[in-house]
């Protein structure tokens, strides 16, 4: 009996180290060059920056290069030095701390609560998972002629990698993830380069002005508000702030030794730093696509679909250069490259992230394969009867109603972001958490909470946007009230779970303040 109750389950308790099985693993020269060093801690940053440039991210920035030219180069600037912050303080509070940020909030939080924000932290990967699933589909439908509804089971095959990609060791699959994201730079760069665009307008673009947020006009059904607040929102995701608290701590470092912890902290600043960097480009790049590749207005529908078929045709592109390239079909061979590309990068950071949170939150451990199977299967869901209920109706219909779907999926992220943007921030802000010396600094502290701040009205602002955007372009007046209204109480929802949260860390760390001082004394 006793031989049995310690053979291995499938699903197993767990309350240890964050990602056990590769925490300190990988070994760290001392004494080398800065370059030397910088090497052996990259690798982190690349995982949390395929975040930043997914499938999800790409028709917002297209669409918004198409509709307001350069005006909206600001916001992705804007948005990635935000999110440099935020991801420095996660990775801080991994290294310092020795816990991933869902096993943080979980120690200083209610099992109720915990529960709550780990149901919300799925939803809110499930929703990145289904634009996953849409994009690697349609990018195997583009590049092999395969039907979607196979694709679409093909994505579920990806386990499979997954489980192989675990045999070969977290180095080499933070190499194979840091390949990929050059895949995508390469595509883009090559076919930015071929358009020529304006340089003084693109830079001038960086600079923020009083349209960049406007209300008006409104091109395609949006405005320069709506563009800037789908970009915030397909850019900043709740699930790489749990990822990096997570993989900062697969680096060897000595704990008793707190110069040790101090080079750990600056390298994969660097490191995360540099790799936001390549994301930033990338979706700066795919604004640019939208400005220079294409003729303004060229491109009717922004879906994968839509933007492939504008790469293949010559009337669409800007110059003679394009034109004669996208005759020959490289434009948009590349393109669907690309997304295949993008997807499996965030598949494999997906289910890292997924692993973090559930045994974070509510100490429950599972093989990765399973967890990599339940949740595709469930993000598959959705996508199947999507693409069957269409399949009938015609191309264009199918092809609406997938990049709707992806559209109002990422719902899930304008709710969910407060709930690890703020525990994070207060956790960083903490002398109990983080030691003197760690701790936020005060332009730390000020630049956190501005961002806190901004971020979390600008998505619940345009969640009223977001909610009636699920009855489609021709909505009627009863709709759009409807639609509101389930904002505004979700709003509220939000809002008291936040203030619960809010509450709750503040208690458990005055506890863990008394205990510090109880077990000093």
């Amino acid at each position: 009996m006793e031989n049995q109750s310690h053979k291995p389950k499938l699903i197993e308790h767990t309350n240890g180290l964050s990602l056990a099985e590769v925490n300190g693993t990988v070994k760290v020269p001392k004494g080398k060059s800065f370059f030397k060093t910088l090497l052996a801690y990259s690798g982190p940053g690349a995982l949390v920056a395929v975040g930043y440039m997914d499938p999800g991210n790409w028709s917002t920035s297209i669409t918004g290069g198409q509709n307001f030219q350069y005006l909206l180069m600001s916001v992705i600037l804007m948005s990635s030095l935000i999110a440099m912050l935020l991801q420095y303080m996660a990775a801080k509070l991994g290294i310092v701390s020795q816990m991933d940020l869902a096993q943080a909030i979980r120690a200083r939080t209610s099992k109720t609560l915990g529960v709550i924000l780990w149901i919300l932290t799925e939803l809110a990967i499930m929703a990145t998972d289904i634009a996953e699933v849409i994009g690697a589909a349609i990018a195997l439908y583009l590049l092999f002629g395969i039907p979607l509804v196979i694709a679409v089971f093909i994505t579920v095959l990806d386990v499979f990698i997954l489980l192989l990609l675990t045999k070969v060791g977290f180095r080499k699959i933070e190499a194979i993830v840091v390949c990929l994201i050059f895949v995508i730079l390469f595509v883009f760069v090559y076919q930015v380069a071929l358009s020529n665009p304006d340089w003084r307008s693109l830079f001038a673009g960086f600079i923020p002005n009083s349209h960049t947020f406007a209300e008006s006009p409104v091109i395609g059904g949006e405005t320069p508000l709506t563009g800037a607040l789908g970009i915030i929102g397909a850019t900043v995701m709740p699930h790489n702030l749990y990822l990096h608290s997570a993989v900062s701590q697969t680096r060897e470092i000595d704990r008793k030794d707190p110069e040790d912890v101090a080079r750990a902290v600056r390298f994969t600043t660097w490191d995360s730093n540099i790799q936001l960097t390549m994301a930033f480009l990338v979706n700066a790049l795919l604004l640019i696509m939208g400005v220079a590749v294409f003729k303004t207005g060229a491109v009717k529908d922004p879906s994968f679909f839509g933007l492939y078929e504008a790469l293949s045709d010559p009337s669409a592109m800007s110059n003679g250069i394009l034109i004669a390239v996208a005759k020959s079909g490289i434009l948009s061979t590349l393109f669907a490259v690309a997304l295949l590309a993008s997807g499996q990068n965030s598949t494999i950071t997906g289910t890292l992230t997924g692993q973090v949170i559930m045994e974070g939150f509510i100490h429950m451990r599972m093989p990765i394969w399973l967890r990599r199977l339940v949740t595709r299967l469930l993000s598959v869901i959705p996508v199947l009867i999507c693409v069957l209920l269409t399949s009938t109706k015609g191309t264009i219909e199918e092809h609406t109603a997938l990049n709707n779907l992806m559209n109002e999926s990422q719902v899930f992220l304008a709710f969910a972001l407060p709930f690890s943007m703020i525990p994070l921030l207060m956790m960083t802000n903490s002398r109990a958490e983080m030691g003197a010396r760690f701790k936020n600094s005060f332009i730390v502290k000020l630049l956190g909470w501005f961002s806190v701040i901004s971020l979390t009205y600008l998505n619940l602002r345009g969640l009223p946007g977001q909610i009636e955007s699920f009855f489609g372009d021709q909505a009627t007046a009863s709709q759009i009230a409807l639609a509101d209204h389930i904002a505004y109480v979700i709003i509220i929802l939000v809002l008291l779970l936040l203030a619960w949260t809010v509450a709750d860390l503040y208690k458990g760390n005055k506890k863990y303040e008394q205990l510090l001082q109880d077990t000093a004394e």
